[in-house]
């Protein structure tokens, strides 16, 4: 059940917990971020599915060096000699599902909460957890409702302290020390870090175990290695006779070998919830309301309002934005996606123009930007930042295109031409220059003007899927969005250049670039046409290898042929396009990677490494991918007002993920091709949610 009571969100979700299936539970998870990289998740049933899952996981180097420092914490009512854990958590040989039985509802604003019945005990309770901003710490508030007799409360802290991509075992000792209130717990590591465990109004009591083979089902499903081994220091006791209210918190610090514990800073409580408070009405506000505030859609409870939709966007984009230190300088970036993920460049650029600009964020997109170009090399930008080091990386051909036509978005939603010709057009033109006369992994203009990149080695597009040398879409060649990037690109130089030629006193210069531009995008188009278009499927080609061997399989990709801007096809090609992608290509939840048809088709994303690889663009569905293509499908009928209901009705299935599946509040990166299309993936993804969100705003702008 969803119940919607809010403006600011001050109530939020609210996703009653009794009667559903625990597998039900299990499922959903909820996100929570600090805007440094650092973040909180769990499933809504308070057990931990995931080895990514933690109450707390920081960023020692942000948004890089992700520790795992606090999984859980395992919490006992006892009542008159009897024990209620609170705790779900999953064993090998037995599942702990006794507090699945207590828990009445889960609800997310700018913290999550769970609210527990203890019918036995006559004790009900609100189970909070803040993760402050900016700082890789969480606060866990246990807010006893109602307590009918004296009670003993207990919270049990499992710790990890280790790489969040890793799985830690008994062999790797940890220690403790008491601190002021608490303990700090440290691994014997001489460049480790230290978790500081805290509680005012609790007392901490030493009782070092290890708690062996916890068991986490989506690595298994993954075929990762599922179980883990976590230690306790200890337990917070707390002895309660009335409603009262037990704040833990939890700081995870680098420290080094030979430096004293650190004491921890006693926050208040009441001053942290009201400044995320603040921060996400601050969120809120900056936001261009969509429509009027009538209802959008029906879920078959109630009806959500388009204001609401606009605030769950406006949160759900905050938690992609993050800090970046560059040459030592705070800077803005975007996380591709969670758990996993860091900042890459192609989804920053294709994830800007729905999380940013569409947000009012312009000062942070011009940092996105501006932080990319500043590492540009060989005309190309990065397509992600080293994990550990920050040490760019380039292993793409499209970044640096996608990076061309983000700052252009930026600069027409922002009219900012002093950042746009100082700071962007200097890279921008560089790249394309780099382009046209050869770059890295032999990038260059083809003597017909069109991109050209790679081998069969390489995996330089989106869909680059790679395991134990085997390349599984090899793209190499000439690539149908990349082609579509260069036409558009050149366009909107060649159309920036005009209109500054109109502007300027001595436009010779400027005439001159302008002509230059339009000449190579005229020449581009009639190659693109002549190479992509394939008369009999009256659709465009996915791929020409550098042999000259043509690729006709039905993909997505040649939706941006459409989509951009500036499309080389004429009108009848892009209506073809567009009706042969959602004829084949269109689910509720995005666009197939491949149609069903085609002989590589795989419709379940599922299974180890190397099946989920294989898999991930031979047919499973990608979220984001619903941006241009309602962009391309309102373009061909003209935005009427058919197409949009269309349109809307199209997007409905995304929202309600949104709202109520996978992640509550955000969406996921990837769906089975095959019906019912479960989420897979990320369960958060940040152009999954920007170009919903994009195309949210097109349908009912």
């Amino acid at each position: 059940m969803l119940t919607l009571q809010s403006k600011y969100n001050q109530n939020p979700l609210l996703i009653s917990t009794q009667n559903q299936s625990i597998d039900n539970l299990l499922n959903r998870q909820w996100l929570l971020t600090n805007g440094y990289g650092g973040y909180a998740s769990s499933s809504i049933s308070g057990c931990n599915t995931s080895s990514y899952h933690g109450l707390l996981i920081g960023a020692l180097n942000p948004p890089v060096k992700r520790v795992m420092a606090l999984s859980n914490c395992i919490d006992t009512v006892v009542c008159d000699g009897k024990s209620f854990n609170l705790t779900p958590c999953e064993f090998p040989d037995k599942f702990e599902t006794e507090g699945i039985a207590y828990l009445r509802q889960f609800r997310k604003d700018f913290g999550v909460h769970f609210s527990y019945e203890i019918y036995d005990s006559g004790v009900k309770l609100e189970k909070s957890i803040y993760l402050l901003r900016d700082a890789d710490t969480v606060t866990i508030v246990y807010d006893f409702i109602e307590v009918n007799s004296p009670i003993e409360f207990y919270s049990r802290p499992l710790a990890g302290l280790r790489d969040f991509h890793s799985i830690q075992k008994s062999s790797e000792p940890l220690y403790s020390t008491p601190i002021e209130n608490g303990v700090s717990v440290r691994r014997y590591d001489p460049d480790g870090c230290e978790l500081i465990l805290t509680s005012p109004n609790a007392q901490f009591i030493e009782d070092q175990q290890w708690w062996f083979n916890f068991m986490y089902r989506d690595n298994q499903e993954r075929g990762l290695n599922h179980m883990e081994d976590l230690w306790t220091p200890g337990f917070f006791k707390s002895w309660i006779d009335a409603p009262s209210q037990i704040v833990l918190w939890a700081s995870l610090l680098p420290c080094d070998n030979n430096s004293q514990s650190h004491h921890p800073v006693h926050h208040d409580i009441q001053a942290e919830i009201e400044d995320l408070q603040s921060y996400h009405k601050n969120l809120i506000s900056t936001i261009e309301k969509t429509g009027s505030d009538i209802p959008l859609l029906d879920n078959g409870k109630v009806t959500i309002p388009h204001s609401f939709i606009d605030e769950t966007f406006s949160i759900a984009a905050d938690q992609f934005i993050a800090k970046r230190n560059k040459d030592d300088i705070p800077r803005t970036t975007i996380i591709a996606g969670y758990p996993w993920f860091m900042d890459w460049g192609r989804d920053a650029f294709i994830s800007m123009p729905g999380l940013l600009l569409s947000t009012g964020r312009f000062d942070e997109a011009k940092s996105v930007l501006t932080t990319f170009a500043s590492a540009l090399y060989k005309g190309m930008v990065p397509s992600r930042f080293d994990d550990e080091n920050n040490t760019a990386c380039f292993n793409s051909v499209d970044a640096s295109l996608w990076f061309i036509n983000a700052a252009f978005q930026y600069f027409h939603a922002t009219n900012d031409s002093k950042t746009f010709i100082k700071r962007l057009l200097p890279s921008i033109e560089e790249i394309i220059n780099a382009y046209e006369n050869g770059t890295r992994f032999n990038i260059h203009a083809d003597i017909d003007g069109l991109i050209t990149a790679g081998s069969p080695n390489t995996q330089l597009t989106w869909m680059d899927a790679k395991y134990d040398g085997i390349t599984f879409t090899p793209r190499y060649g000439k690539a149908v969005e990349i082609n579509a990037l260069w036409h558009n690109n050149l366009c909107l130089l060649a159309n920036f250049y005009s209109e500054l030629a109109q502007k300027s006193k001595t436009s010779l210069k400027e005439t001159k670039k302008s002509k230059f531009y339009q000449e190579m995008a005229d020449d581009i188009k009639t190659s693109f046409c002549n190479h992509f278009w394939n008369e009999q499927k009256n659709y465009l080609n996915d791929c020409i290898t550098t042999e000259g061997l043509i690729d006709d399989n039905l993909r997505p990709n040649q939706i941006y042929a459409v989509s951009l801007d500036y499309s080389p096809l004429s009108a009848e090609q892009q209506k073809a396009v567009v009706k042969a992608v959602q004829d084949s290509l269109l689910t509720p939840y995005g666009l197939r990677s491949l149609n069903t048809s085609a002989q590589n088709y795989k419709g379940k994303y599922t299974g180890p490494q190397r099946y989920r690889d294989e898999a991930y663009h031979q047919g499973t569905v990608w979220a984001f991918l619903i941006g241009p293509f309602i962009d391309g499908y309102l373009k061909v009928n003209e935005f009427s007002y058919e197409s949009r209901r269309n349109a809307e009705e199209m997007i409905q299935p995304l929202l309600k993920h949104l709202i109520e599946d996978s992640c509550i509040g955000s969406v996921s990166e990837i769906f089975d091709g095959d019906s019912p299309h479960y989420p897979k993936g990320c369960f958060a993804q940040a152009w999954s949610v920007a170009e919903l969100y994009r195309a949210y705003k097109l349908v009912t702008g």
